[in-house]
């Protein structure tokens, strides 16, 4: 999920000003909607990705947080398993933890 959301922030931020800037985003895009929905599919109606909370979806739930301006609402199972994850004192101990790491590189 990560690589096509990259690609997209440099489509949309470095790359805005080239002259072929408007024929690779349509490109960028489709690719990132093409992988939300191949992993809401893969979720289904289950609320964790193996069937259980794990570290996976500490990972995936911060990956699609990217994802929650542009196209997320897009995908409503995975809008609401974001919420879940979200709502977790695990999540948000892990989320506190890289907050405090971030500030004190900063």
């Amino acid at each position: 999920m990560e690589p096509p959301i990259l690609d997209l922030t440099i489509a949309r931020i470095f790359e805005k000003d080239q002259p072929w800037a408007s024929e690779r985003l349509p490109l960028v895009e489709d690719r990132a909607r093409m992988r939300l929905g191949q992993l809401a599919a893969s979720l289904g109606d289950g609320e964790w990705l193996d069937g259980h909370f794990s570290a996976g979806d500490l990972m995936m739930a911060s990956v699609l947080l990217r994802y929650r301006m542009l196209y997320l609402d897009e995908y409503p199972a995975l809008a609401a398993y974001v919420a879940r994850a979200e709502a977790r004192p695990a999540y948000q101990r892990a989320f506190a933890a890289q907050l405090a790491i971030n500030a004190l590189q900063g």
